[in-house]
């Protein structure tokens, strides 16, 4: 969940030549042949915007093309770039929810003086009625045993000026009541954007913890400074990187790891969590 490419224009040419140019530089092509690409989007066309950039439509055919996505994919009707995908047998089943929040996301105003970016949008939404809807179906059907949250700002992450979910607080804290009501086991949020990577623990006054992990960085990354954030759990990564989620169904119990790993692969940050509510195969 990131930048797919740069490209702040309303020229649909322009943009379906910056998206060209992507899909022919070696690394991009061969990590498609090597294994299955999924997204969604965080900037649509231009930097930051949100429901009122006039070409939202058009651009969302461009990335649609960009990741594969047939012509008879349900996708390709929404108003918006959210899917969700499920992998696994049944009891070791992951299902990861991608959400779109820039389609549908009301205006912010640029504070031109403060240290925060933008003024709070206190009444303000990011996904729309039509996926809260979805979200709230998809999490209330599932199977799955873990669940994994995409969205491309942050939601946990609260402190810095930047994009993020703290800028529409009334829409923020429906995202973690639709999770919390939901009941499923295990979800977890996924975030990019940042040009950095971190962990993020939002603890609710039940007792419960929601995790979010950021792994922002593949290509850009942000100059090492120091980033407020009361939620983060270990360090702060600003370098070249690439996140990594692995569970171990057979652990008891089964545990989420949490990796983002440098450049020459080491390891930058490691952080396991144990899912108590979930057995391994054959467990009690």
């Amino acid at each position: 969940m990131d930048d797919n490419v740069y490209a702040d224009t309303l020229n649909m040419t322009a943009l379906d030549s910056i998206y060209a140019r992507q899909n022919r530089r070696p690394g991009h092509r061969a990590l498609r042949e090597s294994t299955r690409v999924i997204g969604t989007w965080d900037d649509h066309g231009a930097n930051d915007a949100g429901c009122s950039y006039p070409k939202r439509d058009r651009s969302q055919a461009h990335v649609l093309d960009f990741m594969d996505v047939s012509e008879d994919h349900p996708g390709r009707e929404r108003a918006g770039v959210y899917s969700t995908h499920t992998c696994g047998p049944p009891g070791k089943r992951a299902k990861v929810i991608l959400l779109d929040t820039r389609h549908h996301r009301d205006p912010i105003t640029r504070d031109p003086i403060g240290r925060q970016r933008y003024f709070p949008n206190e009444e303000g939404d990011i996904l729309g009625e039509a996926q809260w809807e979805w979200l709230k179906r998809e999490l209330r059907t599932s199977t799955a045993q873990v669940h994994l949250i995409g969205t491309s700002i942050q939601a946990v992450s609260s402190q810095h000026p930047w994009a993020k979910c703290a800028n529409f607080p009334q829409a923020r804290e429906r995202l973690f009541r639709v999770i919390d009501a939901s009941g499923v086991p295990e979800a977890v949020l996924l975030s990019g954007d940042r040009h950095i990577s971190e962990l993020s623990r939002h603890d609710e006054a039940a007792g419960d913890s929601l995790y979010e992990f950021t792994s922002s960085g593949l290509t850009h990354h942000a100059p090492m400074h120091e980033a407020a954030n009361r939620h983060r759990v270990g360090p702060l990564v600003a370098a070249l990187n690439y996140g990594l989620v692995t569970i171990d169904w057979a652990a008891d119990p089964v545990t989420l790891r949490f990796e983002v790993r440098g450049t020459d692969n080491e390891t930058l940050l490691d952080h396991t969590l144990s899912l108590s509510a979930l057995r391994p195969s054959g467990g009690s």
